[in-house]
């Protein structure tokens, strides 16, 4: 009875180890990791704009053609419209993480006139939950061909983040 007490505990820390060292699946599929919140890198940052009754919210490089990802909307209108490059025969779709919340907005993709490969235009409305969980972070990741792009805003930048999302209500 002993030895049949102790194969049972054996069998079922075995399991519990086994579970403990499952890695849950990331949103890009097996393989992939999400690393959590991520921090600003140098010389990118999230750039805000308002223009009349319109606002845009764009992360990439200051003063370049360099853009990551474009969120322009018109003033209360509850819509935003994505913008972003991808390389030839990406999926034509911005596939959106902050926090845990994703997103998949479809996109129309034509040649990009500035860099190689294709310009990703998208529609999305601003309260889906993905973009909810970028106002309370401040940071979210594109993924595009199972690699994620964290983007993160420097802390001069993060109110701009709000400023963006009240201004397109």
């Amino acid at each position: 009875m002993r030895s049949r007490t102790l194969i049972v505990l054996a069998v079922m820390a075995l399991t519990a180890s086994a579970c403990a060292t499952a890695v849950p699946e990331a949103p890009g599929g097996p393989g992939a990791a999400s690393s959590g919140a991520p921090v600003p890198v140098e010389g990118y940052d999230w750039f805000f704009h308002v223009d009349d009754g319109a606002a845009r919210l764009a992360y990439g490089l200051a003063e370049s053609d360099d853009l990551r990802l474009g969120l322009d909307c018109a003033r209360a209108s509850g819509r935003l419209s994505l913008s972003g490059v991808a390389q030839d025969g990406a999926k034509p779709e911005f596939h959106i993480e902050s926090g845990g919340e994703t997103g998949r907005f479809p996109a129309e993709a034509e040649p990009s006139q500035i860099h190689d490969g294709v310009f990703l235009s998208a529609e999305a409305p601003a309260d889906a939950p993905v973009f909810r969980r970028f106002r309370q972070l401040g940071w979210l990741a594109l993924w595009q061909d199972g690699t994620r792009q964290a983007y993160a805003p420097h802390p001069a930048s993060a109110p701009d983040i709000e400023r963006f999302f009240a201004f397109c209500g």
